[in-house]
């Protein structure tokens, strides 16, 4: 029962990371960005969750939905600020270098407001769990919820990308932002709503594992991050399925390679990943191969 039991965290480490990496590939597919500070997204929404909850007292749904509401208005506003401005940029490497120096912000933002120390985040999940075969195999309310909230999160997606008119816009500006734009899209307002869905994203995300690893930094988004954009790249960067199935496989992976192997190669191992689908298959699992047109 233990692999059993080392498999399904791995699901659930998974969807955390699926959750996440579906913020850089939405991003990235559509305005062509890697957003770095991503991650920090997820530690801002926890430090509001922390506050709400923690603090101030109030329920724990009051807590996500103002710290999806938040994270929303600090992704939004980002991409007009510090993205929009370079979008035609001649080098890729602007708005990468940007999107770093937002990472560097919003973590030394969180040093001066909550400090440095680290916080014992109340898991926002009080459902225990189920116990199964007799009581050999007990599996966590969170880790049960997170899998269930990622894979309702793929499938609302999914509808609201190909069933509603601004799905349909952000397919079209993912093919051509000129011709989106000669057909009447407005290309701001749908890469604006991008960045709002990826930033509330995150607020979940952050909500989850801050659920099942309970401490709280100004930090504690950054390697979950990074692990995400793995995910992302192994998936197909750009492919929202391919972000799920990329988040699910480098969370098993990375359980099952602390359990058997060692748990201070786990990190070396995600990396090692990155690096083998690098040179094996640059596109991903799912994703496409784009001729650049000379």
């Amino acid at each position: 029962m233990s692999f059993l039991t080392y498999f399904i965290n791995g699901l659930s480490l998974g969807s955390i990371y699926a959750i996440i990496a579906l913020g850089y590939t939405m991003v990235y597919g559509i305005a062509k960005m890697l957003n770095f500070a991503h991650g920090d997204f997820i530690m801002v929404g926890c430090y509001v969750v922390f506050t709400i909850v923690s603090t101030m007292g109030l329920p724990p749904l009051a807590g996500i939905v103002v710290s999806m509401l938040i994270c929303t208005v600090i992704g939004v506003v980002t991409e007009k600020i510090a993205y929009k401005p370079l979008r035609n940029a001649g080098s890729p490497l602007a708005v990468l270098i940007t999107a770093i120096g937002v990472s560097y912000f919003l973590q030394n933002a969180a040093l001066l407001i909550f400090g440095a120390d680290t916080k014992a985040f109340s898991s926002v999940i009080s459902w225990e769990g189920l116990n199964l075969a007799g009581g050999q195999l007990k599996i966590q309310g969170v880790t049960i919820i997170t899998i269930v909230v990622s894979l309702l999160i793929l499938a609302a997606l999914q509808t609201f990308i190909y069933k509603t008119k601004s799905g349909q816009a952000m397919l079209a500006v993912s093919e051509d932002k000129g011709a989106a734009s000669l057909m009447g899209i407005n290309v701001n307002k749908t890469i604006s709503l991008t960045f709002a869905i990826g930033s509330a994203l995150a607020a979940i995300a952050g909500v989850l594992m801050c659920s099942a690893y309970p401490s709280l930094t100004p930090y504690t988004g950054a390697m979950p991050g990074i692990k995400a954009f793995v995910a992302a790249v192994l998936g197909g960067i750009g492919s929202i399925p391919g972000a799920m199935i990329g988040g699910l496989i480098l969370g098993i992976i990375e359980i099952l390679g602390k359990t058997y192997i060692s748990s201070q190669l786990s990190d070396a191992i995600v990396f090692g990943i990155l690096v083998i689908v690098l040179l094996v298959k640059p596109t991903g699992i799912l994703g496409k191969n784009i001729q650049e047109k000379v």
